[in-house]
């Protein structure tokens, strides 16, 4: 368990809390791309570590992040025209464009320099696999955005969605690490569940190591003699999950305040176009127009007893997600973890935890967090993966030698093989 000290420094977010600050040091999903569809579309609020934001779409369809309020009177920017490249405020015509420079101010004299020595808070922004990321910390910090194989993929391999979180993003990060969960709250009857490996065969090896990019979880089991299934998963700092399912999958957990956040999903496919139709979601409609789930803590999930009896474990319909949340919502915004009792089984939360305190008491130290890349020559990540194959043998280091603990490392068993 966590002290009520170390709980705290965890999930507070805002500006000027340690990993509020953390947090912001990295690229960290905001919108997905639907969300401003075009043009000259429509602004959209956003709410993210506690700080309220407008996106908003300009005319060459450049992405602008900027602080909701106008910097003149404070009047929201949600309600303002988005055209001719720039956002203009309805009360007085002030116009900003996606950096934030103050392009007109209407209501000065003729010839007045006032708006050249303005700038409105504003933030980088950088789409890829459908989503929108910023960049929220120091300007003289900024890293390039990691080049991740989903990054680079055509829009028919990647499928994005997000939906609303009632409690803080540490518990959805810490549901990511719990394997065991997934004997029970994921279950169905009847032989309908496709997992049939992971519920048949125990775990016979579980590792957990650090690595440059935060920590890698591989699972592996011996469903015959001379064979082992290898599940790999991965946690990328700063709480991006990469988890294996039947596409590779990438679950973001991004604070909205200290006690809710967004979860967005990144399905991929590496060798071709993505199936959608075999994903969770297409399974039965699960959010709403403002992403909020229809299945939600307010009305208990819509949870059916009788199906919990004959159809799945939870009665909560078919989408993980649903059954994640309820899992991770009813502790409550903020969970008190002086108040748990861990076992065995929770070695990788653990071992999260754990991490995240180091990564967090270096930086507050002034130390540099990590996997944080500042040139592209240094831009690769062929380390970082998350997957579940069946080998010969139980060597997987072996079957899988990408997996090193470093970019360096991978390049060096590159160059080794070359």
């Amino acid at each position: 368990m966590l002290t009520q000290a170390q709980n705290e420094l965890l999930t507070r977010t805002s500006r000027g809390a340690p990993m509020g600050e953390f947090f912001r040091r990295y690229w960290i999903p905001v919108l997905l791309s639907e969300q401003l569809p075009e043009p000259d579309c429509a602004p959209v609020q956003v709410r993210i570590l506690g700080e309220d934001l407008v996106g908003f779409r300009d005319s060459a369809g450049r992405v602008g992040l900027l602080e909701e309020h106008c910097a003149h009177r404070g009047t929201s920017l949600f309600y303002g025209r988005n055209e001719e490249h720039g956002l203009r405020c309805v009360y007085h015509g002030w116009k900003y464009d996606v950096h934030g420079t103050v392009l007109e101010t209407p209501a000065e004299p003729a010839g007045s320099t006032f708006k050249d020595r303005l700038r409105h808070p504003a933030y980088p922004t950088h789409e890829a696999a459908g989503i929108i990321f910023a960049y929220m910390g120091p300007r003289n910090r900024q890293p390039v955005f990691p080049n991740y194989v989903w990054s680079r993929l055509s829009p028919d391999q990647t499928l994005a969605t997000k939906s609303y979180q009632d409690c803080s993003y540490l518990q959805g990060v810490e549901g990511e690490c719990d394997s065991t969960h997934l004997t029970y709250l994921h279950r169905f009857f009847n032989g309908r569940d496709p997992r049939g490996i992971l519920l048949e065969h125990p775990v016979s090896e579980y590792t957990i190591e650090e690595t440059d990019f935060g920590l890698r979880l591989v699972a592996v089991r011996q469903p015959e003699p001379g064979a082992a299934y290898v599940r790999v998963s991965s946690i990328v700092l700063p709480t991006d999950c990469w988890i294996p399912g039947a596409t590779k999958s990438v679950h973001f957990y991004v604070p909205v305040d200290d006690g809710a956040s967004w979860r967005f999903n990144l399905n991929f496919r590496e060798d071709g176009p993505l199936d959608k139709s075999r994903l969770s979601g297409a399974i039965e409609p699960w959010y709403g127009p403002d992403y909020r789930k229809l299945r939600n803590i307010h009305n208990h999930y819509l949870i059916d007893r009788e199906k919990q009896k004959t159809e799945n474990f939870t009665g909560l319909g078919l989408n993980f997600i649903i059954h994640d949340a309820m899992a991770t919502e009813t502790m409550g915004p903020i969970f008190d973890r002086s108040r748990e009792h861990l076992g065995v089984s929770d070695k990788a939360v653990i071992a999260m935890r754990r991490y995240l305190l180091d990564v967090l008491d270096a930086f507050q130290n002034g130390g540099e967090p990590p996997n944080l890349v500042y040139a592209e020559s240094d831009n690769t990540y062929q380390h970082v993966d998350t997957f579940g194959e069946t080998i010969a043998g139980t060597n997987w280091r072996a079957a899988f030698p990408h997996l090193t603990r470093s970019r360096r490392e991978t390049g060096a068993v590159a160059a080794a093989r070359a």
